[in-house]
């Protein structure tokens, strides 16, 4: 296990490793990301310049504070293309959403179809502290209308910290497992940084997104560095991003 590092970290090119980014905060004004189209449009320059070569746009939708709906998210979508437009940027952007596992979810996925990732992914991310206690039967009634669950950045949930066989279940469940990269960075702290080494060398981690929500995060992008183990974890994963659209 990979838990302690002693050789100096090197730069990788992670952009250019997954080149699309299927998890951001990138549309204007409608969540806790990009604020207005200035903002959309400094994200999306600086994720370029790394490498990346496609965006899914995924806010959050959370009936408690981000309660979006398709119309919304189409709406802010059609926004930041007519401001790539005008800056003449020619660039592949799509939107998707990360849902949220809450009470007005399980309601959800049976009124109105959801927003997909690709032909049938679905990003949906649970609460920080504690599994849902329906998390079974939501994962079963996503696949049952032919989604395909992706939970987001499950190395940040604490209930997954130091209990890995959590994250083994989900794939046993059927849904697959997205990182975030700035955990690996150790970013949000050295739990998350553990938990997604853990989770690579497990060989349960089938996308890495981006997560990007502001300029603090880009900064650390532009100076993503790695210990020499974890670059070769990365490389010999087939990490699904560069195929979907």
């Amino acid at each position: 296990m990979l838990s302690i590092f002693k050789s100096t970290p090197v730069v990788f090119p992670i952009a250019e490793l997954l080149q699309t980014d299927m998890h951001s905060h990138i549309l204007p004004g409608i969540d806790d990301g990009a604020q207005d189209e200035d903002a959309s449009l400094q994200l999306i320059r600086g994720l370029i310049a790394l490498g990346f070569q496609r965006f899914i746009a995924t806010p959050h939708i959370m009936s408690d504070h981000y309660p979006n709906t398709p119309q919304t998210i189409e709406a802010s979508a059609s926004r930041l293309k007519e401001a790539l437009a005008n800056a003449n940027m020619d660039i592949e952007i799509a939107y998707a959403a990360e849902y949220m596992l809450d009470e007005a979810f399980e309601e959800k996925i049976h009124q109105e179809p959801l927003l997909k990732i690709g032909e049938d992914y679905v990003l949906v991310e649970t609460m920080f502290m504690a599994e849902p206690s329906n998390f079974s039967s939501i994962l079963f009634d996503l696949q049952t209308l032919n989604y395909q669950p992706v939970v987001a950045h499950p190395e940040r949930y604490h209930y997954v910290f130091h209990n890995i066989h959590r994250a083994e279940r989900m794939k046993d469940r059927g849904a697959l497992l997205q990182i975030n990269a700035l955990s690996l960075l150790g970013y949000y702290g050295k739990h998350e940084k553990h938990t997604a080494i853990q989770l690579l060398e497990a060989g349960l981690v089938d996308f890495i997104g981006t997560d990007i929500h502001h300029e603090k995060h880009l900064k650390f992008f532009n100076h993503f560095s790695l210990d020499r183990k974890v670059i070769k974890l990365l490389e010999n994963t087939p990490f699904k991003n560069q195929n979907v659209r």
